[in-house]
């Protein structure tokens, strides 16, 4: 019985012994790690780093910053092609796929058959338009034709006429929301004044088409002519040098044509 006691007094100082060795352990590891801690706040105070941990990971975002600092930039490329679509395919496309009861897909075609007819219509117009006026020259590389596709709305031509300080841009679209602005002038009639006293748009006729002439200090001359029922041309002048310079610019182009080639009546 007693060395059965022994020996229980034995194995309970061992159990004691190792229990507190391991409260040691724990102990010393939370106090480690409390003074990490506090180093790591106060490196962070000071701006150093004394943790090698710490030295790789600011190595690697340093590596990562640098190299998305030194990203190439894009110097050139061939850009997209500019075919318009082609409509005789669409057309025969959106027939097959409507016959197989593919109606999304027929919707598509149509979408696709109408956009490329407007686009040709846009070419059309723009190799219309002169070249020159007076002595502003034509800038080739700004000529533009956009559509929408939808509806036979969004088509806009645009050329641009350009000699140093001195420009005219000639705009032709399906715009509802230009048109509206130009037909609301149209109906009030008559000129409007601001406060100074400077006439800043009134009605006019160009080529015997009704038009609205406006004026403003910073942009300089706006002249648009409605077109029929969903058309118009814009022309924008900067430095011309008074309206009736305007006015004869607007007389170079064929506005007669211009509608016929658009479908307005």
């Amino acid at each position: 019985m007693k060395k059965l006691l022994l020996a229980g007094a034995v194995i309970l100082a061992c159990a004691n012994a190792n229990a507190q060795g391991f409260v040691g352990k724990l102990k010393q590891k939370a106090a480690d790690a409390a003074e990490k801690a506090l180093e790591k706040k106060a490196d962070e105070k000071t701006g150093t780093n004394n943790s090698s941990t710490t030295n790789t990971n600011d190595q690697s975002n340093s590596s990562t910053n640098s190299s998305s600092g030194n990203r190439p930039t894009n110097k050139g490329g061939g850009g997209l092609v500019s075919t318009p679509p082609d409509v005789n395919q669409n057309l025969a496309d959106a027939e097959t796929a409507f016959k197989s009861g593919s109606y999304g897909e027929a919707r598509y075609a149509v979408q696709q058959a109408m956009l490329g007819v407007e686009m040709e219509i846009g070419q059309k117009v723009l190799k219309s338009l002169p070249e020159k006026v007076a002595t502003l020259p034509m800038i080739t590389e700004e000529d533009q034709v956009t559509s929408t596709g939808y509806g036979w709305a969004g088509l806009t031509i645009a050329r641009v006429y350009r000699t140093d300080d001195k420009e005219l841009k000639a705009t032709i679209a399906n715009n509802s929301a230009m048109m509206s602005a130009v037909n609301m002038y149209l109906a009030n009639g008559g000129y409007s004044q601001q406060t100074g006293g400077q006439q800043n748009w009134k009605q006019t006729k160009v080529k015997g088409y009704k038009a609205i002439i406006e004026y403003d200090e910073s942009s300089g001359y706006k002249l648009s002519v409605p077109l029929g029922q969903s058309s118009l041309i814009v022309w924008e002048g900067i430095n011309y040098a008074n309206e009736q310079e305007m006015m004869s610019a607007a007389n170079a182009f064929d506005i007669d044509g211009i509608k016929k080639m658009l479908g307005e009546k």
